[in-house]
């Protein structure tokens, strides 16, 4: 199957952030993005409409099947947004 293409959604994370790897914490406006690169896929996020991108701690995974990429990103905004705390 061929990959899809890249993910991104706007997240507000609760309380304490996104951890990355390259500044640490992160909060506010934030967009997350779920990159594809063969049988791996990284979560990276950004402030909402920067330049930057940062990886979020953790968020290297191997994948089966490019096409989980979808479920993966899907669960990674469940777990990371949340506006109301």
């Amino acid at each position: 199957m061929t990959a899809p293409a890249d993910l991104v959604t706007d997240i507000v994370p609760g309380p304490g952030g996104v951890m990355t790897d390259e500044v640490g914490v992160v909060t506010g406006d934030l967009t997350l993005k779920t990159v594809v690169d063969g049988g791996t896929a990284r979560l990276i996020v950004q402030y909402k409409d920067a330049a930057e991108w940062y990886a979020v701690t953790g968020g290297t995974v191997p994948l089966a099947d490019p096409a989980d990429a979808a479920a993966l990103h899907q669960l990674a905004v469940g777990l990371l947004h949340r506006p109301e705390g």
